[in-house]
């Protein structure tokens, strides 16, 4: 971050100064007091579990200079807000304001923002190995993991100094107004809308509230922006509609119309997809005619396919070159822990942890993956946990989802925890029967049967929302040999 007074934090957050108004910030904005080092401002959120205001002292004594907290910290050099979070992000607000306004021309970080049900952690990824080579490692900032919410998303701008080319924002939601929100704080010269699904449903109400945030991307970015749609979502193409004037629309998908589009998919078969990247006249920031590059994902999943035009489209309009986005895509690697992770054992089982997140269309992406790459040859094992916020159609849902198995010709489903068990109630009703689908009430049962089960050439999926857990389940199988080899 760019270094701060005391001053300068609580003119900005409007917070109460109980410190030194000189005191400068050199370091990272933090929340958890263990990275505390010198310089560092220390926010002090109040939590479900923990009240950081309890660690403030601690991240002090460990080189703190500031803490940004809800009340007065005796002896701590404190500014004093009513709202922490809230302050959190009026400062990176701020500070990514301050930096823009103040480069030199042409030097100003570009954003560019990143939303949709599905896909955003996996483009975000693509995107900084696109990027990077551009801007160079040290210039761009492309967060970690999922930073996308009100609290991520501001830490990840307070990242930004002078030397940044290259912020990307992924911006979730999970009520009206998020998205909104968030692009105030850091407005994208380039805004993403990659799809509409029913991920949190449960908290919006219904499919047309999630198209309506999702949208706000569109009237988020700056004055002359840009708007990448996805022109296969019929949701996503009809934001077209509220783009100010002024704004340059770009579209991506496999229809003829698409700006940036796929041509002549093929699925090997470790599920990694190829294609024909066809860039459409003009829609390259060289203003080239229509341009045609080979593709060869190494991510695992067609679904990817989607992700890749998104980023490919983004790196076009920022001035990458045709032939270095396409070698670039085909280099490409997953970045982010728990998404669609392929590890292949000594003992011959390959493991697919997908276990970060899962909504209705992200689970079909990833049965489908397994399917093609167990094949007609290897047992297929789909290791399934609850797909969360999906509020009143939850049942139908997961009676889907197991329903689908069954039409895979999955050969073996595990459904973990009462949540889920509507899956394994759709396999049965679908036609499963006997020990295909097994319902288990928890990890631990989960990760018994499995270390006994598994067996030299399995394919088994993981996958399952956050607050599931299964990603505990993903890393153990990742990491181990069965229980009956272990034990030999």
């Amino acid at each position: 971050m760019i270094e701060l007074t005391a001053a300068q934090v609580a003119a900005a957050t409007g917070g109460r100064l109980h410190a030194d108004p000189d005191v400068t910030v050199t370091g990272a904005v933090i929340i958890d007091s263990r990275e505390a080092g010198p310089g560092a401002l220390f926010v002090a959120l109040p939590g479900e579990r923990v009240d950081g205001h309890d660690f403030a002292a601690r991240a002090v004594a460990a080189g703190a200079a500031l803490v940004l907290a809800g009340r007065e910290l005796d002896g701590l050099p404190t500014v004093v807000v009513d709202d922490p979070q809230e302050a959190l992000g009026e400062l990176a607000r701020y500070v990514l304001a301050t930096v823009r306004e103040t480069a030199a021309d042409g030097e100003a970080p570009r954003v560019i923002g990143v939303t949709g049900s599905v896909g955003k952690t996996t483009t975000k990824d693509l995107l900084g190995q696109l990027l990077a080579p551009e801007a160079g490692e040290d210039a761009i900032i492309v967060p970690a993991g999922s930073f996308n919410n009100e609290i991520g998303l501001p830490l990840t701008v307070l990242r930004v100094t002078g030397q940044t080319r290259y912020l990307v924002a992924e911006m979730g939601a999970d009520r009206i107004g998020n998205i909104a929100y968030l692009t105030r704080i850091a407005p994208p010269d380039v805004g993403v809308v990659l799809a509409v699904g029913v991920a949190h449903v449960g908290h919006f109400g219904s499919v047309e509230a999630i198209a309506k945030t999702k949208a706000e991307m569109v009237s988020g970015v700056v004055d002359g922006g840009t708007v990448v749609l996805n022109a296969d979502d019929l949701r996503v193409a009809a934001m077209a509609g509220q783009a100010a004037p002024g704004t340059t629309l770009q579209t991506f998908g496999t229809i003829p119309s698409a700006d940036v589009r796929a041509e002549d998919i093929t699925v090997d078969a470790t599920g990694r997809a190829s294609f024909t990247l066809r860039v459409a006249a003009g829609a390259a920031s060289s203003g080239e005619g229509e341009q045609r590059a080979d593709v060869a994902l190494q991510l695992v999943g067609p679904h990817h396919v989607s992700n890749a035009l998104a980023a490919a489209t983004v790196a076009l309009r920022l001035g990458v070159s045709l032939p270095d986005v396409a070698q670039r895509l085909s280099a490409a690697t997953a970045r982010s822990p728990h998404r669609m992770a392929v590890t292949e054992r000594p003992d011959g089982v390959t493991v697919i942890d997908d276990a970060y997140n899962a909504n209705p269309d992200s689970m079909k992406a990833a049965l489908r993956t397994l399917a093609v790459m167990a094949g007609r040859t290897r047992r297929s094992v789909a290791v399934l946990g609850e797909m969360r916020e999906l509020g009143e159609g939850a049942r139908a849902a997961h009676d889907e989802i197991g329903r689908l198995v069954v039409r895979l010709n999955i050969k073996q489903l595990v459904v973990v925890g009462d949540g889920a068990y509507h899956i394994h109630e759709g396999a049965m009703q679908e036609g499963s029967w006997g020990s295909e689908s097994i319902f288990v009430p928890d990890l631990d049962a989960a990760r018994a049967m499995l270390d006994e089960s598994l067996e030299p050439g399995d394919v088994v999926l993981v996958k399952s929302s956050l607050g599931s857990g299964l990603w505990e389940l993903g890393d153990h199988l990742s990491m181990a040999l069965t229980a009956k080899d272990n034990n030999k």
